[in-house]
C-alpha cells in the first residue's frame, strides 16, 4: 500500500491513510469494519493526544478539534471518502499535530507513534511476530528476516538499537516466564541481550530510557532474587545451567541499576564488589531457608514419633 501511495512511510500518519485506503468491502462484514475503524481511531488518539512526542498545549485548538472528531467517530462510523469534510479535517489536523517540532518548525517526518510509552508498546507487539503461533515457546526459523522488517519501523516509532535491545530482552524474558519457564533457550537469549543492555546503559543519558530500564530490570531482578534467595527450592542437579543464567541476570541487572543508572553511586569497584556481595547474600539466605525448612521437617517428624509412641 505504501508503494501505491507514493509516499515515504515516515512522512504519513499511517492510521489516517489506512482509514482512507481500506473500505467496508475489504472486511467480512460491516461490524468488523467498524471495529477496525474504531481501533485505528484509538491508535491515532493515543499517538497524537495521549502520548505525543511533543507535549500538547492545553489551549491547542487542533488537539481539541481532533478529540471532537474522534469522539464523534467512535459513536457513529466515520465516512472516509476523499470529499468528506470530516475526513478532510481529520487528515489536516492529524498531519499538523504530527509534524510539530520543539523549535516550532514544520517537520517532514510525521511523529504520530514515537511518543513514550506508546512507541515501545507497539514495538513490543511487533517483536511478538518472532514467535511461532503454534508453539509459543519457539522462535520462528525466519526470525532474522522478521527482525530486519521490524527494524524498518524505527524511523516511525522513534526507536534505536538501545531501545530495541531493551524491548527484545523484555519480550524474551517475559515469554520464558509466562510459558511456564520450560524453554531455557529463551532465558539464555535474554541473558545475552542483557549483556548488550549493560553496554548500552553506560552511554545513555536520556531520562525516559532510564525510567524504562529501571522498570524492566527491576522486574527481572525481583523475579531472579525470589529464586536465588531460596535457590535450594528452585534449582537442582539437572538445571544448574539455568541457575547460572539466573545468577548472571540478577547480578547484571543489579549492577546496571546501581552503577550505570543511579546518580548516587560514586564508589569504585575496589570499595564494593557488587557481584560478590550479591552471590554471598544469595548463598547465606538460601542456607537459612534450607535450615529452617529442615528444622521444621525434623520437629514435625519428632512430634509425630512422640505421638505414636504414647499410643
Amino acid at each position: 500500500m505504501m508503494y501505491q501511495l507514493g509516499k515515504r512511510i515516515e512522512s504519513i500518519v499511517l492510521p489516517v491513510e489506512m482509514l482512507q485506503q481500506l473500505k467496508p468491502s475489504d472486511f467480512p462484514n460491516q461490524w468488523e469494519y467498524e471495529a477496525w475503524q474504531r481501533r485505528n481511531l484509538k491508535i491515532l488518539e493515543a499517538g497524537l493526544l495521549l502520548h505525543p512526542l511533543l507535549p500538547l498545549d492545553k489551549t491547542d485548538t487542533a488537539a481539541q478539534q481532533l478529540r471532537q472528531i474522534i469522539r464523534g467517530a467512535l459513536e457513529k462510523p466515520l465516512e472516509t471518502g476523499k470529499n468528506n469534510k470530516t475526513m478532510q479535517a481529520l487528515r489536516s489536523i492529524a498531519l499538523s499535530l504530527a509534524c510539530r517540532t520543539f523549535d516550532g518548525s514544520v517537520s517532514e517526518t510525521s511523529h504520530w507513534a514515537d511518543g513514550f510509552p506508546l512507541n515501545l508498546r507497539i514495538y513490543q507487539m511487533l517483536l511478538e511476530a518472532c514467535f511461532d503461533v503454534n508453539d509459543e515457546t519457539s522462535v520462528i526459523e525466519e526470525v532474522d528476516e522478521v527482525l530486519e522488517l521490524v527494524k524498518k519501523t524505527w524511523v516511525v516509532l522513534g526507536m534505536n538499537q538501545m531501545l530495541h535491545d531493551l524491548c527484545f530482552l523484555w519480550i524474551l524474558f517475559n515469554r520464558y516466564v509466562v510459558t511456564g519457564q520450560v524453554e531455557s533457550d529463551l532465558l539464555f537469549a535474554a541473558n545475552n541481550l542483557l549483556m548488550e543492555v549493560e553496554k548500552d546503559a553506560k552511554a545513555m543519558t536520556d531520562p525516559d530510557y532510564s525510567k524504562i530500564i529501571s522498570s524492566t530490570l527491576g522486574t527481572i531482578l525481583g523475579w531472579a532474587e525470589k529464586r536465588l534467595l531460596a535457590y535450594h527450592n528452585y534449582f537442582h542437579s539437572d538445571n544448574t545451567e539455568t541457575m547460572e543464567c539466573v545468577v548472571s541476570m540478577a547480578v547484571l541487572s543489579a549492577k546496571i541499576m546501581v552503577e550505570d543508572i543511579s546518580h548516587e553511586y560514586h564508589r569504585t569497584r575496589k570499595e564494593i564488589d557488587l557481584a560478590r556481595e550479591r552471590v554471598d547474600n544469595y548463598i547465606r539466605s538460601s542456607l537459612r531457608v534450607a535450615f529452617v525448612q529442615a528444622s521444621f521437617q525434623y520437629f514435625s517428624i519428632m512430634s509425630l514419633h512422640r505421638m505414636s509412641s504414647t499410643r
